[in-house]
């Protein structure tokens, strides 16, 4: 019998093509990545750098929020560089080496932080619904122990979903409709049939992070009921407030995700898809510094304090 042939394309590298071809749209787009970009670097780093410096932030709750702008700083870093300097030298190309790279690195930090929200809701959980025993379920090698654990989690799963994806052959052309290299834009590349392995990692992923939202919703039944056992209105306030920063990231974070991937497997460019796809990279790691700055009072004086000590000289 004669051997049947399948005609797949070698690719070696990639077109980012999620941008408009316009070079003046290309050039405004690099200056608003640009400047969110720096807006993510300068308020994570800042956040970093109060919570290290600064004795009165040496609790848990600002050991995890440390690790998360740190996951912030190298989640927006993965992607957005590149893509603004493609448009400023008016390039598309992306080496199929630098393609898995990005695919690994944005799933290994997606996945890190998914994992460390859910680590800062327990932490939230054990200072309310058990504050007695607080410093001894939070003790610090406990909280080393969460962060590492929630790294390592993230990279095997970036792992997974980088093997998966790279693992089916290319056909047709390699124009990926998204300013970076995306999962989904890149399965839609794929032979045809070849797509089952990273869908059947895509569909296991989903389960496990529902299971860890269950957890997550969980602990914040219990915080809930906790707080409204407190007698005065005031302390109840007082309480919840502490994990309303977590809260909105965690919101943040899950929706911008949610509708990104429901929404981002056209084969064709579009502005929703562009949208849908800088809300999910660019919007968590630019917003969630000014979130936790702003609903915490003493994260505003200190930041306050810091930057004033810094913008005037002693005299």
């Amino acid at each position: 019998m004669p051997e049947k042939l399948t005609n797949v394309t070698l690719v070696t590298q990639f077109l980012l093509l999620g941008l408009p071809d316009n070079e003046v749209l290309q050039r405004l787009y690099a200056t608003f990545f640009l400047l969110i970009y720096l807006e993510a670097l300068m308020g994570n780093l800042l956040i970093i750098t109060i919570t290290t410096i600064d004795q009165h932030f040496q609790s848990p709750m600002y050991f995890f929020l440390k690790n998360l702008s740190l996951i912030d700083i190298c989640y927006i870093s993965v992607t957005v560089p590149k893509s603004i300097m493609n448009s400023l030298n008016n390039s598309h190309s992306i080496s199929f080496v630098g393609c898995a790279s990005q695919v690994f690195l944005v799933v290994f930090f997606a996945g890190t932080e998914f994992a460390l929200l859910l680590v800062m809701s327990y932490d939230r959980y054990a200072a309310i619904c058990c504050p007695l025993r607080y410093e001894a379920i939070m003790s610090r090698g406990t909280c080393v122990q969460m962060v590492m654990a929630s790294w390592f989690s993230g990279c095997v799963y970036g792992s997974i979903h980088a093997a998966g994806t790279f693992s089916v052959h290319f056909c047709g052309p390699n124009m990926v409709h998204q300013f970076f290299c995306d999962i989904p834009a890149l399965l839609t590349l794929a032979c045809s049939g070849e797509q089952s392995l990273e869908y059947m990692f895509i569909i296991v992923s989903c389960c496990f992070a529902f299971v860890c939202f269950i957890l997550m919703v969980a602990s914040y039944v219990y915080i809930i009921s906790t707080v409204l056992r407190i007698p005065s209105s005031q302390g109840r306030f007082k309480t919840f407030s502490t994990c309303m920063p977590h809260l909105t990231v965690v919101a943040l974070f899950l929706f911008s995700g949610c509708i990104a991937y429901l929404g981002s497997t056209s084969k064709s460019p579009s502005s929703l898809n562009l949208f849908m796809s800088v809300l999910y990279s660019l919007l968590p790691p630019s917003l969630n510094p000014v979130i936790y700055s702003l609903r915490n009072r003493d994260m505003k004086v200190a930041l306050g304090k810091f930057l004033g000590e810094k913008m005037i000289p002693n005299i």
